[in-house]
């Protein structure tokens, strides 16, 4: 007992690979979250249980499970400007990016490309979603591009998946990086500042004159989440230098969880609360940056807190669930679309979600989930991870 408890306090933050495992976790949370929202919105499936003699509904979360693309953005933000925390903590210079952009590549393109090819030859050509061969060629253009959220054709219409918008902003910020790090690194505060306050405009521009749904997800409104992971990256990177076995320090990190993940409970409810397109749309935008605020205090209390809640977070579990994320985001939503489309499983109603047909709704969402993880298990392993292997090697 006394060995498992000091296990609870003491695992450290890093694995033998200079890893940080609990971010396994929470990025299995963020897109497992974004994946049961879009069954959700296919199956109506929405499971509760009784705790402590009250019933606790999941209808909350699963309804706004789109939220969480904002933490894996922000995630990224915090992944990518950790190695220039952590050399400007050790006072080492600060390497360049030139296999920065190498390993992106290999690591996202050739599967990105698959999968859009995959989407173009089995669903929009035999279903005949262009009506013109002009319209083809732009989509895929804007799409290899990643400029594809700029534009309704291939983002709010586009007959490849509408979920991809997300590696579009990826992508952009990507090419900006290495800039707004070397601003952040000389001036941190007037560069937080100054983005930020873009940030700002463009979001209140898209509220009252734009329009809301096109500007939404476009990159000028998540800059300041981006920041907020540089923010969070110094901030571990000044704790981790110091050292982590300080068990005051391990409870308060995991207050600073806790406090985090009620104030993310608590925009969740209120967003749940919304109904109309125009509500939900403003809400997401209004709460964007106290959410991103909200998510940085989860990801370093999950990094810094007692032993226990990284034991939660990292393990074999989440981190082969972290593993297959990035195709597990790609794939799944094609994979719940056509399966409804193509009436699989089969249903006793011609609309078995609205009928609240139970067996049905709990067979979908289960070979969904099933054929996700096959399929991203597959490609991770056999495609992208050898490539990704091959460009670290190189670099």
């Amino acid at each position: 007992m006394q060995r498992l408890i000091a296990s609870w306090r003491r695992r450290s933050a890093l694995d033998a690979r200079g890893r940080i495992p609990a971010l396994d976790g929470l990025r299995a949370f963020f897109v497992f979250s974004v994946v049961a929202y879009h069954f959700w919105q296919q199956s109506w499936l929405a499971p509760a249980f009784t705790f402590l003699g009250r019933l606790i509904s999941l209808d909350p979360w699963l309804r706004t499970g789109y939220l969480w693309v904002d933490g894996l953005l922000l995630l990224s933000g915090f992944l990518l400007y950790l190695p220039t925390a952590r050399a400007m903590e050790a006072g080492r210079q600060v390497t360049g990016y030139a296999g920065f952009y190498t390993r992106r590549f290999f690591r996202i393109v050739p599967t990105y490309v698959l999968h859009l090819l995959v989407i173009f030859l089995v669903v929009a050509l035999p279903e005949k979603r262009y009506a013109t061969w002009w319209e083809a060629l732009r989509d895929w253009l804007a799409h290899l591009s990643f400029t594809h959220p700029w534009f309704a054709f291939s983002s709010l219409n586009t007959p490849l998946n509408g979920a991809l918008w997300t590696l579009g902003v990826e992508m952009q910020f990507y090419l900006l990086f290495p800039l707004v790090a070397r601003a952040f690194r000389r001036m941190p505060l007037m560069t937080y500042l100054g983005l930020g306050a873009a940030a700002f405009l463009f979001r209140h521009y898209a509220l009252h004159f734009g329009d809301t749904r096109m500007l939404l997800n476009q990159l000028p409104a998540f800059l300041d989440v981006y920041l907020n992971g540089f923010v969070a990256a110094m901030v571990y990177a000044r704790l981790e230098r110091r050292g982590h076995d300080d068990g005051l320090q391990r409870v308060f990190m995991t207050g600073v969880l806790l406090a985090g993940a009620i104030g993310l409970a608590m925009l969740v409810g209120r967003q749940a609360g919304m109904h109309t397109m125009e509500e939900l749309h403003r809400g997401q935008l209004g709460m964007r940056y106290m959410q991103s605020l909200f998510t940085a205090l989860v990801l370093l209390g999950a990094c810094l807190g007692l032993g226990g809640v990284r034991i939660l977070l990292g393990n074999r579990l989440t981190f082969w669930l972290a593993a297959i994320s990035y195709q597990v985001y790609m794939w799944h939503q094609m994979i719940a679309l056509q399966m409804k489309k193509w009436g699989f499983p089969p249903s006793v109603n011609p609309e078995p979600h609205m009928a609240g047909e139970r067996a049905w709704q709990l067979g979908y969402t289960l070979t969904a989930l099933a054929l996700t993880l096959l399929i991203a298990t597959a490609v991770t392993y056999l495609i992208e991870r050898p490539l990704s292997e091959r460009a670290r090697k190189k670099t």
